[in-house]
């Protein structure tokens, strides 16, 4: 009885520990442009897909090119930690799109 009890109480623990490692928000910052007149800008953008450099390219191009913009490139990818050091250089775009 006490292995089914332990056993149940470690699967549910796991249970909820994937949910709360799953929702991890995560981010991208990049750079991308609009042609005439040309128009550049650095942002920061948060995730919904996948939290690796190639998921982000072709999360991060589909919505800017919503709003006319394209992509130029994704410098990096990273959790909540790395947002307060970049706010300041994203000015208008962070967290825009």
């Amino acid at each position: 009885m006490k292995q089914i009890l332990a056993i149940t109480l470690s699967a549910s623990l796991l249970a909820l520990a994937v949910p709360a490692a799953a929702s991890e928000k995560c981010y991208a910052d990049y750079k991308a442009k609009q042609d005439n007149p040309l128009r550049l800008h650095y942002g920061v953008m948060q995730l919904n897909g996948g939290c690796d450099t190639s998921s982000a390219r072709s999360e991060v191009a589909a919505r800017l090119s919503r709003e006319g913009w394209v992509l130029l490139n994704v410098l990096s990818v990273f959790g909540k930690d790395g947002l307060k050091e970049r706010k300041d250089s994203a000015g208008r775009y962070f967290l825009r799109f």
